[in-house]
């Protein structure tokens, strides 16, 4: 069994950042990850808000620095489905779908995934002109109409990556107020391909034929939440930015608020000792890139005094 000081499960911003001060820390130091290392930097176009980035970086570029960084101070990167993460006596068990690694402490950096509207059409559509990632799917509706449905920050950052394809945005909120940062929601008001409309909730999403054959998004079915008058229009794709699920199956033990997030003090640690919670996985009140790599950063160096702790007192356990 490969045993480590300390196991990142989730490659993301925090995740990575997690990785890179462990590493630098000196301690053996493994990164988890099912899928591309990123996570969802890997989303943004152009990341602008980043502290020491004066100009716009692409957000996949800047995942693959964070990740390279991580690697020269010497962390591990492997890739897989994390099973199980079992608390023992003395450390914590995680179980891949292809080994048993230990390790001494854990940090939890799963983030979320993208909530659905639940409406007709969402699902059967999905890959098929509906989307949770407007910069991975955009290109492939340049030209088109196209219905952006949220309130957030996502929401208006992929409206505007949008507009750069197509003049004919529409985006649709079920509030008249918006979650989303006061500069974001300016610059879209100020775009003129972007037409912002409240009060407006998607009751059902149509398709039709394409011209390759393929049963695809053709038309949206809108309501207004304030007259309850419901509408059809023609658009080309949906895309969905309702918020997130926490992704916290793996640690059902540990104490989470009422929308799931895990539950950490200051040191980003969770109710079970030695094991911390980073980024969008954990309550916190504002979910940005810059708070998940501070995340990361505050968990590694408390997961090393956590460790180093244990190993001054002969015969320790995990109380």
């Amino acid at each position: 069994m490969k045993t480590y000081d300390v196991v990142i499960i989730g490659g993301g911003a925090a995740g990575l950042s997690a990785a890179q001060y462990s590493a630098r820390a000196n301690l053996s130091t493994l990164v988890l990850e099912r899928e591309a290392g990123g996570g969802q930097c890997n989303l943004i176009s152009e990341l602008e808000n980043y502290p020491g980035f004066p100009e716009p970086i692409d957000g996949s570029e800047f995942a693959e620095r964070f990740e390279e960084q991580a690697k020269r101070f010497g962390a591990t990167i492997e890739f897989g489905d994390v099973e199980a993460i079992v608390r023992t006596d003395d450390r914590y068990l995680i179980r891949t779908d292809e080994e048993e690694i230990a390790a001494d402490a854990v940090i939890l950096a799963t983030g979320a995934r993208h909530r659905h509207i639940g409406v007709p059409g969402e699902e059967e559509f999905s890959g098929r002109g509906v989307s949770y990632c407007a910069t991975c799917d955009g290109p492939m509706f340049g030209g088109k109409r196209m219905l952006v449905v949220g309130g957030g920050d996502a929401a208006f950052d992929e409206a505007r990556f949008l507009s750069n394809l197509s003049d004919d945005i529409v985006l649709v909120h079920r509030r008249e107020g918006f979650r989303a940062q006061a500069a974001l929601i300016e610059r879209a008001r100020k775009d003129p391909h972007i037409e912002i409309r409240t009060n407006t909730v998607v009751e059902e999403i149509l398709g039709a034929e394409n011209e390759m054959g393929i049963e695809a998004v053709s038309r949206v079915r809108l309501r207004r939440v304030d007259t309850d008058e419901v509408y059809t229009e023609d658009f080309g794709a949906v895309f969905v930015f309702v918020g997130s699920i926490p992704q916290t199956d793996l640690v059902d033990f540990v104490d989470r608020d009422e929308n799931g997030y895990v539950i950490t003090d200051s040191l980003m640690q969770s109710s079970s000792p030695g094991l911390y919670a980073v980024g969008d996985v954990r309550t916190s009140p504002f979910r940005q890139l810059v708070v998940a790599a501070a995340d990361g950063a505050i968990a590694a160096h408390a997961a090393g005094e956590y460790i180093a702790e244990r190993r001054s007192i002969p015969d320790a356990v995990t109380v």
